[in-house]
Order: structure tokens, then C-alpha cells, then sequence
């Protein structure tokens, strides 16, 4: 599919970032076969970049997944930052980069070029009544041409798959990390994987955790999305006692990494070791697949329990950046409204307290909104 000129970045804007004004024009990633195999030689791809990634976003909840290029239409790429367009009855009208993703950094030859993409994005928001532009960086990125009305801080944690697996095994925490990984062996835990087949479990699991934290689970559909769109590297784990499962883990493997994404367990049984199980067989078939890494994913900054327990898997940790860009008539300072808000007491208080088999409904509803 041809892609479309968008504009010239300005050239007061470009000035100020500079560079010489540049050609910037958009394409749809779920239709032109470019992003793909830009991506497959892109040493900085994600799976959040993947068109599986995207087109899930866009079958279940609607988002318009849109990509900034300096390629001309005809010529391969070079560069691309992907954004969602977001557009909501309840929440208004924005570009995310992009929703429900740790991070999507923009994909460029230099620093210089990535923030000549997004400042044609922040140009285009500027233009477009959004309310605000969002990017998530695993990079610090300078936009000197504009600062940012509001950001978070988030937390990475990412293990280096090159040593030996007795290595990575020597580096987990002792007291907490290993003495859980051998408990789970001695309580002789049944360990089982697999793909969608396992998926009744797995959202059992997940759904009762996230209405202990107060939130509610993703709707079952971006699951099934995920699961059709990256096939055999969608994985689902679980640890089992006495034939039922009381731990649960998703992880999806894109290039030269496995991520975790999502799970879940039972408290009662959190003693023996399940997830620490279910984390160490990942970690070892990531090693015998030849990755480079194991992703445990994000961390919000005022989670410290989950930083500790992820930092003793012996990840290294970096920071996650979270900018929001637009007018302030339009962008306000609090994230509001976004997954983060509902850490709000009240939010809290309704969904801990809401019954189990009515909160997928509420996610349903809710995330379209809030992505």
C-alpha cells in the first residue's frame, strides 16, 4: 500500500531541532508489507512494533495504528515511529505510542532522525484537535524544539541470556529467587504449556489478581488476538497442584527476545514456589532457543515489591519514560484519564469489590477508552 505525504516539518521547527525541513509521510503497518521486513532487519524492533502486536490493538479495541516514515512511497524504509490514533467518546482524541505497550521507541539511523518523526507527529497533533500525544522510550530522546506538559516514570528489567543457564541460575537472588525455584521442584509442581488451549485457566488466574489490585483484566478477545497473531511464539504456562492450575504465565517470544506479559496465582499456594517455576522454565527455553533476552516487562515506579522481585531474577534495570505532548488547553499534567488513574482509592474500592465473573465486562468496557 503507497503510503501518503503528510508534510514538511517546519522550518522554524526544524531550525530549532537543528536539521533541514524533511518530507514525513504516514502508512498503515497492517497493510504495507514494508514494516515488515523493516522490522525483521531493525536491530531496535520490539514485539510492541510487530504488525501482530498492532493488529491486535486494532481488532479489539478499535485503535487506527498509523506509522511516521521519511520513505517516499515505492522505496523501502529506512526509519518509522508508530503511533495509535485513539478516539474516544468518553476520554477524546489522541496518538499513543503506542497503547498497552512497555515501549515503542521510534526506529532510526540516529537521534537526529527520530526526533525529526516525532516532531512531525507532535506537529500533526498540534494541528489535529488531539488532545494530547503520547511516547513511551526505552531511550532518552531530546525534543528540543518542544517539552513535554506532563511524564512518568516506569521501571525495565531485562536479562542477559548469554551466559550459561548454571551462570544465570548463580545470579538469582539465593535466599528469595533460588530456595523458591527449588521449592517448586520439591513440592513436585506439574508444569505444563501451551498456546489458547490453556487459556480458561490462565484468565481464572489472571482475573482474580488484577481484582486484587484493583483493576480489571483485559477482555478475553485481546488474548485470542495476540494468541492468532504471533501463533506458536504465544505461550501460556502453568504450574498445577493435584491436576488444577495455581500459577499462570504469558509470555511471547518476537526476535531475539521472550517477554513476559501477563499472570497470575493463587495466594494460597504462592509459597511454593509456582510463578519462580513457571519464570525459570521460560528463562531456560528462551536459552535453548538462542535469545538474547528475557523481558519480565514494566514496572510502575511505586511498585516496589515487583522491581525487588524481578531485580533478584538478576535483570538488569533501566527507566521507561512516558512524555505527553499538546497544548495545555488540551493536555493536562496527571495522565488523566489512563490505566494509571485507577489507582485512585475509589477506582480501587469498586473493582476489588466487584464479583469476579463481572469484571471482564468492566475491562471490555473500560480499556477502549483508556489505552
Amino acid at each position: 500500500m503507497a503510503t501518503s505525504c503528510l508534510q514538511q516539518a517546519p522550518p522554524a521547527l526544524a531550525r530549532r531541532i537543528n536539521m533541514p525541513p524533511v518530507a514525513v509521510h504516514i502508512l498503515n503497518p497492517l497493510r504495507d508489507e514494508r514494516w515488515q521486513r523493516f522490522l525483521q532487519s531493525h536491530p531496535q524492533a520490539s514485539l510492541f512494533h510487530s504488525a501482530a502486536w498492532l493488529s491486535a490493538l486494532s481488532n479489539t479495541y478499535g485503535f487506527r495504528p498509523i506509522v511516521f516514515t521519511t520513505a517516499q512511497p515505492g522505496h523501502e524504509l529506512e526509519n518509522g515511529a508508530a503511533f495509535c490514533a485513539v478516539e474516544s467518546w468518553l476520554t477524546g482524541r489522541r496518538l499513543v505510542c503506542l497503547p498497552f505497550s512497555d515501549y515503542c521507541d521510534p526506529l532510526a539511523r540516529d537521534e537526529e532522525e527520530a526526533a525529526a518523526l516525532l516532531s512531525a507527529a507532535i506537529e500533526r497533533e498540534s494541528r489535529g484537535r488531539w488532545r494530547y500525544l503520547e511516547m513511551r522510550l526505552s531511550q532518552p530522546l531530546a525534543i528540543t524544539a518542544v517539552q513535554p506538559r506532563s511524564g512518568r516514570i516506569h521501571t525495565l528489567h531485562q536479562l542477559d541470556l548469554t551466559p550459561s543457564l548454571d551462570e544465570i541460575f548463580e545470579n538469582f537472588h539465593k535466599s528469595s529467587t533460588q530456595r523458591k525455584v527449588r521449592r517448586a521442584q520439591r513440592e513436585k509442581l506439574e508444569y505444563r504449556e501451551g498456546g489458547i488451549e490453556y487459556f480458561d485457566e490462565f484468565y481464572r488466574l489472571f482475573s482474580a489478581a488484577r481484582r486484587r489490585h484493583g483493576r480489571p483484566p483485559q477482555p478475553a478477545a485481546w488474548f485470542r488476538n495476540l494468541a492468532q497473531g504471533f501463533g506458536a511464539d504465544f505461550k501460556i504456562r502453568l504450574s498445577c497442584r493435584d491436576g488444577r492450575a495455581v500459577a499462570a504465565l504469558l509470555t511471547i517470544r518476537y526476535k531475539d527476545s521472550m517477554t513476559y506479559k501477563y499472570g497470575g496465582s493463587n495466594p494460597e499456594f504462592n509459597p511454593m514456589g509456582g510463578m519462580h517455576l513457571l519464570f525459570w522454565k521460560a528463562i531456560q527455553e528462551a536459552k535453548r532457543l538462542g535469545l538474547r533476552y528475557f523481558d519480565f516487562g514494566r514496572s510502575e515506579a511505586e511498585h516496589t515489591g515487583l522491581i525487588i522481585f524481578k531485580r533478584r531474577w538478576g535483570a538488569k534495570e533501566s527507566v521507561l519514560r512516558y512524555l505527553r505532548y499538546g497544548n495545555r488547553s488540551v493536555a493536562d499534567d496527571s495522565f488523566e484519564p489512563s490505566a494509571e488513574s485507577w489507582k485512585s482509592s475509589v477506582a480501587r474500592s469498586v473493582f476489588s469489590s466487584l464479583p469476579l465473573r463481572l469484571l471482564p465486562f468492566a475491562g471490555e468496557l473500560l480499556y477502549r477508552h483508556v489505552g
